[in-house]
């Protein structure tokens, strides 16, 4: 990803982790407000499941 990614969280505007799409519905989130999923994935790691995707910040 470029360094003009959003890199803050969407709900506290804490420095984020990644970005989770749940479905229609997608946001940069910090560890607080992140799902399990994404806050156990390594560093540049990209999941897609079912129709959620995950993208875990380097």
């Amino acid at each position: 990803m470029t360094n003009d990614v959003k890199k803050t969280c969407d709900v506290c505007g804490r420095k984020a982790i990644g970005i989770q799409v749940l479905g229609c519905c997608g946001s940069v989130v910090c560890e607080v407000h992140a799902e399990d999923r994404l806050k156990h994935m390594s560093p540049g790691e990209k999941i897609e499941w079912g129709s959620c995707f995950f993208y875990r910040y380097e």
